[in-house]
């Protein structure tokens, strides 16, 4: 028969005192300790959560970045500029020097 084992992390919390309070009087009410009363929460709740990743890093999910040619584009500019090769980049760092950038187009 094969066994399953579940990856467990150890994390320590702070709970104000008042709030450890109420979870005592619930956990003691359910006949569990207060530690297995706030697993039992904490897992239920992760449970019942859908989480989706989008492939659009945008916060905003602007289209530009659904293109996988936009997306390839900056990562392969990203890339350069870390590795220092961007060539022919522009550092624009303030109003004046874009305004200026703009008005020599």
């Amino acid at each position: 028969m094969a066994t399953a084992v579940l990856e467990k992390k150890r994390k320590n919390i702070d709970l104000p005192a008042d709030v450890l309070q109420k979870l005592s009087v619930l956990a003691a009410s359910q006949g569990k300790s207060l530690k297995a009363f706030i697993e039992h929460l904490l897992v239920a709740k992760a449970n019942s959560i859908s989480v989706e990743v989008s492939e659009n890093p945008s916060p905003t999910s602007d289209p530009f970045f659904e293109d996988p040619d936009n997306r390839a584009e900056i990562e392969k500019r990203v890339k350069a500029h870390k590795a220092g090769e961007a060539k022919g980049a522009v550092t624009l760092r303030s109003t004046e020097e874009i305004e200026k950038f703009m008005n020599n187009l």
